[in-house]
This record gives C-alpha cells, structure tokens and sequence, in this order.
C-alpha cells in the first residue's frame, strides 16, 4: 500500500478547507492535515508536519510573495505549492506558483492538477541533483540573469526571442547544473558570480 500525500491547506473559509477535503477524502490516497486560516505561523507549521502538497490562498500571502514563496520552497523543495484562487489575483503572483486551482472547477478538474503537480514534482525529485557539466552555456546565462530579476519564463522568451518551452528547457539545464532550484537561491549564485 502506497502512503497517503499529505496536504496542508491555508485558507481562512473553513467552508472551502472542508469542501477541499471533501474532494481529497472522495478520492482517497490524501491525508488532510489541519488547516490553517492565515500563513502567519506557515513556516513553523511546514517545520513541524512536512506536508507533501501546499494548496495556499495567495492573498494570505504577506506583501512579499516571491521572497515568502521563495523561503517555503528553500525549506520543501519537493513540496509543489498550488494556488487556491476564487477572486482576482495579479498574474505575476499567480505565476510564482507551480499549479492554480479554482474553486469554481469540479472535483475531479481539482483532483487532476493536483495530480499532475505531484507527478511533475515526483519527476523533478527523481533526476540527479547536478550533471558533470557544471559550466553554463551563454543562453543558459542569459535565463539566469533574468530568472534572477524576477522575469517569468513568458517575460524572458519575449526579451530573448525564443519560446517558452526553449525557456523552461534553459530553466531546468541550469537547476540540474547548479543544484538551485528556489529563484532566490538562483540570484544568491548570479550575484556571486558577478553575473548581475
């Protein structure tokens, strides 16, 4: 038998955490740990429970959502966080997270991304850590500097002429090659090598 993913839920609507958990409970295989109605105490409670899933509401987030969203994935790399969104959220916060789910979608729509966010985590977590090729490429370079000012992988393909997928191709080369995969960590090593 295949242990349960855990999953934490910030939320302030209890109404939404036992809809969600509903969901979770249907399908089976989920371990709903308790919810939190505010990210006040977020980092204490990853520290203490380890969950495998974070669904978070974005607007809990403090005013700095990159620089918290950045120390939460420093401190749960494999942990995929997702979005729980039911009003307006500017896109570039929306984008800093792996998966969006909405409220208004089904169950099973849910279950899916949900789903396809630990298969992709599970594939990330499954490759080596760094290549022998160490050394950047020149483009790879170039995506670094740009993750680094906090451009999404869009931003940086428009800027550099080249399509998104070639930009997330660049973003993987250089997590394999570096070991970094947080974009604070990434500019941590941009700066330290004179790149910026």
């Amino acid at each position: 038998m295949k242990p349960l993913v855990s999953v934490l839920i910030v939320e302030p609507s209890e109404v939404i955490c036992l809809g969600l958990r509903a969901c979770f409970e249907k399908a089976g295989g989920y371990n709903i740990l308790a919810p939190l109605h505010s990210a006040s105490s977020l980092e204490e409670r990853l520290h203490s429970a380890c969950p495998d899933l974070l669904i978070v509401n974005p607007t809990l987030l403090p005013s700095t959502p990159k620089q918290c969203l950045a120390a939460i994935r420093q401190q749960c790399p494999a942990m995929p966080v997702v979005a729980l969104v039911y009003q307006y959220v500017e896109k570039q916060i929306l984008d800093l997270f792996n998966y969006q789910i909405d409220i208004r979608q089904s169950g099973s729509e849910i279950l899916s991304t949900i789903g396809a966010a630990m298969s992709e985590m599970k594939k990330e977590s499954a490759k080596p850590e760094v290549q022998d090729n160490y050394e950047l490429s020149d483009r790879e370079t170039d995506v670094l500097v740009l993750v680094a000012k906090g451009l999404s992988s869009k931003e940086i393909a428009n800027q550099l002429n080249i399509s998104v997928h070639t930009v997330n191709s660049h973003r993987k080369n250089i997590t394999s090659k570096t070991g970094i995969r947080s974009v604070a960590g990434l500019a941590v090593y941009a700066m330290i090598h004179n790149l910026m």
